[in-house]
């Protein structure tokens, strides 16, 4: 097992950016040398950091490298300011930097992606986004905040963030329901388009100040007649809940 901090500079935000990873690169009795390990990039959340709840047991257990990048505060989209393209970088650049420099992530059926509150919302966006790169999104106490920010005024604010803040991730506020930083329109565009949509497993502990957002979002996948996994259960918006449900996710994506 190895343990990396790789930095390399991005194009996309303009600096050198770093994530972490955790590589199962050892050799097993019985298994060829030439094993294809399987790739799950987890997104922290808001006023988290990379690596934040990834670790080696898990990596180690499901034979996973765990990708674990720091997407700041930007809801892993590409914002209106110049080096704030953390969609493209997250989607774009960092897949295919890990293709050419680890052989990690080569197609949608070994590579899932999950995240937790912020980064629930940007596991879904992206691989509804990406749904090339990333076959399957793993989304817990996501933040699908969409209508609730949309048509903020100057001066606004909520107990997160201000108007100010919400309009540098997700653009003009008056239309953001309507754009690539909503999930339901990206949903409507790959079934329009007959595009086959990632596999998603949601969850979300039933006293979470999020869950009226995912039973919506929830809603709005069974309406669309889109598959999906979701599920409710006891606890909040922290560690606990988001530790017990990792595990079972990444059963979901991978198997044991």
């Amino acid at each position: 097992m190895a343990f990396l901090n790789v930095e390399f500079y991005s194009q996309a935000l303009i600096r050198p950016v770093t994530f972490k990873m955790f590589l199962p690169n050892d050799s097993r009795e019985g298994q060829d040398s030439g094993e294809r390990i399987r790739t799950l990039f987890l997104l922290h959340g808001f006023t988290g950091a990379s690596g934040w709840w990834g670790n080696e047991q898990l990596a180690e257990k499901y034979r996973v490298a765990l990708v674990m990048p720091n997407g700041e505060n930007s809801f892993y989209l590409d914002g209106i300011s110049s080096g704030h393209r953390f969609a493209t970088f997250l989607g774009e650049e960092l897949v295919a930097y890990l293709r050419r420099t680890f052989g990690l992530a080569m197609s949608s059926d070994e590579t899932g992606i999950c995240g937790l509150s912020m980064g629930g919302f940007g596991a879904l966006r992206t691989a509804l986004a990406y749904p090339d790169t990333f076959g399957m999104a793993g989304a817990m106490s996501s933040a699908l905040i969409m209508h609730q920010i949309a048509h903020m005024k100057p001066g606004d604010a909520d107990p997160m963030a201000n108007f100010e803040y919400y309009r540098e991730c997700f653009g003009d506020l008056e239309k953001v329901e309507e754009s690539d930083a909503n999930p339901e329109v990206l949903v409507d565009r790959l079934k329009a388009s007959g595009h086959a949509l990632p596999k998603i497993y949601m969850c979300c502990g039933t006293e979470d100040f999020l869950l009226e957002h995912n039973r919506s979002f929830h809603r709005f996948l069974t309406d669309r007649e889109v598959p999906h996994v979701y599920e409710e259960g006891p606890g909040g918006h922290d560690s606990v809940f988001w530790d017990a449900h990792t595990p079972k996710i990444i059963e979901w994506m991978f198997g044991r």
